[in-house]
């Protein structure tokens, strides 16, 4: 079966290089600020890797978190290197509102309300303005 973080992604791309991209998940309209960082060599565990390219991966992880934190003002910033269906490594940077739909559990629990998140108009442009800085 192919794996789906090895083929080009539909979402916006907001950084790349040589060793990951940055994505904005677009598919989670309840969270508008989630966003992956992927390894492009198909490994599955941090372990996998030299700790030269661990250390560049979370620092690229780190950054995200910063950028979001920036534009959004989230209430929680949510890291997950979970790979369990998709066993390709890769971390969730995920925003967090206290009006969201699922907050305070993950955003892959049980539904708790109709959530309500800020604007996000142009941000593509501005975390792309902020990775790319």
């Amino acid at each position: 079966m192919p794996c789906e973080l090895c083929a080009p992604s539909a979402f916006p791309e907001l950084y790349r290089d040589d060793r990951l991209t940055v994505v904005l998940v677009t598919s989670e309209p309840d969270y508008p600020g989630f966003c992956r960082v992927i390894w492009h060599d198909h490994v599955r565990e941090m372990t996998d890797l030299s700790p030269s390219d661990r250390a560049h991966l979370m620092d690229w992880v780190w950054r995200v978190e910063a950028a979001l934190r920036t534009e959004l003002s989230p209430d929680k910033i949510n890291l997950a290197s979970l790979g369990n269906v998709v066993p390709h490594l890769h971390w969730h940077v995920i925003a967090r509102f206290a009006g969201d739909a699922h907050f305070p559990a993950p955003i892959w629990a049980a539904r708790q309300r109709d959530g309500h998140v800020p604007p996000t108009d142009g941000l593509v442009r501005r975390l792309r303005r902020h990775l790319t800085a």
